[in-house]
């Protein structure tokens, strides 16, 4: 919508490609693109690159193995993130793509302080939601990068869609730790990359439905109660 969303690429470890603010993204062509420094300065185009570079270079400054960065307001991904919601992966090929969780990034002021709150989730997650601020995925190709965002909002809606019905049921550990297996072996996560995940006790938190089912239902009550 409007001039939402940006992408970037990683040309080498000092110069990055990047969209420009202010351009709708289907109105961006070759002769639009930027070229910027580690610092975000633009070194190349005509145009000034988007306010968020900084989210996008403290990426590839955290993962070398990122190519790619893309950055939506997905309808329902967004929705979720605007809830203060994380998104618990429940389709056993969406784990192998994405990982067990898409974790949320709490609600902050843009630039430092979003790049502070996001860091921490960068070395273990190949996507977030951003509270405010949409989904950032990141990967090896622009392709990968953006199937990751289309994944969330696939996933997202489907969350969304079946929450009347009581919300969507968490895979049990017995089908999710041969499907983190299979990532790995993929080449995919963080165990790919050689870093050790802590372990998150089941049943230690409600899942995203519960959470949201819960928001939900103390707001009917209360629309009652006051009627």
């Amino acid at each position: 919508a409007h001039h939402d969303g940006n992408l970037s690429g990683r040309l080498s470890d000092a110069r990055f490609l990047a969209t420009p603010t202010a351009f709708s993204k289907a109105e961006v062509t070759n002769d639009s693109l930027v070229v910027v420094d580690a610092a975000g300065a633009v070194v190349a185009g005509r145009h000034r690159v988007f306010s968020e570079i900084g989210i996008h270079l403290s990426l590839y400054a955290t993962r070398p193995d990122v190519a790619a960065v893309v950055h939506a307001h997905s309808p329902h991904a967004t929705a979720l993130a605007a809830c203060g919601q994380a998104l618990e992966v429940f389709l056993p090929e969406a784990v192998v793509s994405l990982g067990p969780t898409v974790p949320l990034v709490p609600l902050t002021a843009p630039g430092s302080p979003q790049v502070a709150a996001l860091s921490p989730l960068l070395p273990f997650h190949d996507v977030v939601l951003i509270a405010g601020n949409g989904v950032l995925g990141f990967g090896d190709s622009l392709e990968q990068a953006y199937l990751r965002v289309e994944l969330v909002e696939h996933l997202a809606r489907i969350f969304l869609l079946a929450l009347p019905a009581g919300g969507v049921k968490p895979l049990p550990d017995t089908m999710l730790r041969p499907l983190l297996e299979a990532r790995k072996k993929a080449g995919l996560g963080p165990e790919a990359r050689g870093l050790v995940v802590p372990a998150v006790p089941s049943g230690s938190a409600p899942s995203s439905s519960d959470r949201l089912l819960s928001m939900i239902r103390e707001e009917v009550t209360t629309a009652l109660r006051n009627a």
